[in-house]
């Protein structure tokens, strides 16, 4: 507990849940990591898929990126203002999935929440796996170390979610803020350098290599493949809108002018690295990134170079802040809808959802092993889920403007997460919803076409076997909920006879504890031995007679030949019920508890057996009767007194 406090921090109470609550500075900390994270990678998706064209047709098409970055700059405005309008109409957070589940019904909302699941995963594991890139193009020789470093970044930014957003949003508010400084810095200087005909020409670039298969003519469809690569762009536009109850009062007011700022900084920064990307002729290549060419070329090998790397390496890694802000939000809405594991709407000692957090950590993990860590391999699975989300979101938004458009003034209908009345701007909000859209639809259409091959048909099939998942999970919690409803049945209270059963493996101070529980329940108990070593049984049941004698209960010795406790005592029990119908068996174990983890180790703990295969037997009640034993009672303890516990043996 000491060492889990050192590195979690104290405990919270949850009427403390209010001042964790972060304010609009720490919030776009929080939130816009992600979205801004991804200007480190975008301009790149974009060249990457230029450059192949290039490669066959010998023209001159990476030019052909600025205008498409204008096209996802538009598409970027499109989605803040639409998701402007989700913060405002769904206060409570949950962003696509809670409006897919108001407007579409269950199924739509396991699909919304299967693509948003598996996009915060991937966030982790791109913003982390990239931010090593950046950091091996400045140091090559980590490179090959790339998947350890990643693991052991995704285990510290773990530890310090796990301490409460409002910790790990001022810890990660500097990296992030720096971030912009740098970037914005790098931006102006080059535009100045480029103004005044200063700007330098980026060398020695080990070009990245196209094979055959790969190669593509220009055309409209390129140009369509390579908006679509570079919409990683605005990948995690949504963020805020999910994760609206983390900021404070007026939370939606908040939350809308932190998404406005972020969108603004995103825009600018995706821009302005495109058109220095052009200008200084970068490429794409295997060893160095885009934003480092142009940070090359602008700044050469001073400390403004270096800086910049750095910068952008921590914004990647910081970018998967975002990811262990929104998952949890998400998994627990859909915890409390039945449609993931119940586990996962729980708060833990910080007020956060920490098996949420752990689980998205542990995923990130599995997929950096797999992909080995490399951005281009785990970005075709990224958009899918991103796209997906986007499109349910924004039609699920059209719908609802529908269904108000036909309320009057004064109409009003309260659902789960919102509350729908008519508004007066329905038309054009439902335009902005409809077109972003569409665009999203197509974005999403394309990078399944264009990348099926390449990896996104994991992701194609991942999200429906999650739905799927998630229809025999909310039909489990639903069946059981139907077996212990008492809504149509009508119970009797009875009082059935007990047989109390306490299992002796020795005895000794924790063997009278026992005893005097079982005596002070008043009904018939039995002291039973399974004889798994004869020539121990012998004296224990010496040691029984000698020193539980004035109890007058006999210590009955039943036979394990085979040595496995465990069953034998089932099928003592089943013995037993067989003997007595109608009685309730009860069952009384000890259980030895030292003062420390390491010397609780030493202990065999056999009841957890004993338990696991009693507790599926109808009518049969299983009780641990624990014996502390602590520092001090050891210490203390006469040094040449007889020992009555066995230290060769186990205790039940």
């Amino acid at each position: 507990m000491n060492l889990r406090r050192i590195l979690i921090g104290n405990p919270l109470r949850s009427e403390e849940a209010q001042h964790q609550a972060i304010g609009k500075v720490v919030a776009l900390a929080v939130f816009a990591s992600d979205a801004l994270s991804s200007t480190a990678y975008a301009t790149q998706e974009i060249l990457i898929v230029l450059a192949a064209a290039a490669a066959i047709s010998g023209t001159a098409v990476l030019g052909t990126s600025i205008p498409i970055a204008i096209a996802i700059t538009i598409l970027l405005a499109i989605l803040t203002i639409s998701y402007r309008q989700t913060i405002f109409s769904y206060p409570g957070g949950g962003g696509a999935y809670i409006v897919a589940h108001d407007n579409f019904g269950d199924r739509a909302a396991q699909i919304a929440g299967a693509s948003l699941l598996v996009n915060y995963i991937l966030t982790v594991s791109v913003s982390i796996s990239s931010g090593v890139e950046q950091v091996a193009s400045a140091f090559p020789a980590l490179y090959p170390h790339r998947v350890t470093i990643a693991v052991i970044a995704i285990a510290g930014m773990t530890l310090i979610n796990l301490r409460g957003v409002k910790e790990s949003g001022s810890i990660f508010a500097v990296p992030t803020y720096f971030f912009i400084a740098v970037t914005m810095f790098t931006l102006l200087r080059g535009l100045f350098q480029w103004l005044t005909g200063t700007l330098n020409i980026v060398e020695d670039v080990e070009v990245l290599h196209y094979p055959a298969s790969e190669q593509m003519q220009y055309g409209w469809f390129l140009i369509l493949y390579a908006f679509s690569s570079g919409c990683s762009a605005i990948t995690g536009v949504e963020a805020v809108s999910n994760g609206i109850p983390a900021f404070k009062e007026p939370r939606t007011k908040n939350a809308a002018a932190t998404m406005i700022v972020m969108s603004s900084l995103l825009g600018t920064m995706f821009l302005g690295i495109t058109f220095l990307a052009n200008a200084v002729h970068a490429q794409p290549s295997e060893v160095e990134t885009i934003i480092s060419q142009v940070a090359r070329a602008v700044h050469g090998s001073s400390v403004f170079y270096y800086l910049q790397l750095g910068g952008t390496a921590v914004i990647l890694i910081m970018a998967a802040n975002t990811a262990y802000a929104d998952f949890p939000r998400v998994a627990a809405l859909m915890a409390k809808d039945g449609f993931v594991p119940r586990q996962l709407a729980f708060k833990g000692s910080r007020l956060v959802f920490s098996w949420g957090i752990m689980a998205l950590a542990i995923a990130a993990i599995i997929l950096i092993i797999i992909f080995n860590a490399k951005t281009t391999l785990l970005i075709p699975l990224y958009a899918i889920g991103v796209f997906m989300g986007f499109t349910l979101s924004q039609f699920g938004m059209v719908r609802r403007w529908l269904r108000v458009s036909k309320f009057g003034a004064d109409d009003e209908i309260v659902l789960a997460h919102t509350t729908m009345r008519f508004d007066p701007q329905w038309r054009i909000k439902a335009i902005i919803n409809a077109v972003g859209g569409t665009l999203t639809f197509i974005v999403m259409c394309v990078f399944t076409y264009t990348k099926f091959t390449h990896g996104a048909w994991i992701t194609a099939i991942v999200i429906p076997i999650l739905v799927v998942l998630f229809i025999r999970i909310k039909k489990h919690y639903v069946d059981v909920a139907r077996a212990l409803s008492l809504s149509k049945r009508v119970v009797h209270p009875s009082k059935l006879p007990l047989h109390t059963v306490v299992f002796v493996d020795d005895v000794h101070m924790g063997t009278t504890h026992m005893v005097d529980f079982a005596m002070s329940l008043g009904s018939p108990w039995t002291a039973v031995h399974f004889e798994d070593n004869p020539e121990k049984s012998k004296i224990i049941q010496s040691k029984w007679q000698e020193r539980m004698g004035e109890w007058d209960h006999p210590l009955i010795m039943h036979p394990a030949p085979f040595r496995k406790v465990s069953d034998t005592a089932a099928e003592y029990v089943r013995e037993l019920q067989m003997e007595e119908p109608d009685t309730i068996i009860h069952v009384i174990m000890g259980q030895i508890i030292m003062h420390s983890w390491p010397s609780q180790a030493l202990h065999a703990n056999t009841s957890i057996g004993i338990k696991m295969a009693l507790q599926n037997m109808k009518g049969v009640v299983v009780t641990d009767v624990p014996y502390q034993i602590r520092q001090e009672d050891v210490e203390n303890a006469p040094p040449n007194e007889p020992s009555d516990y066995q230290v060769t043996t186990s205790v039940h």
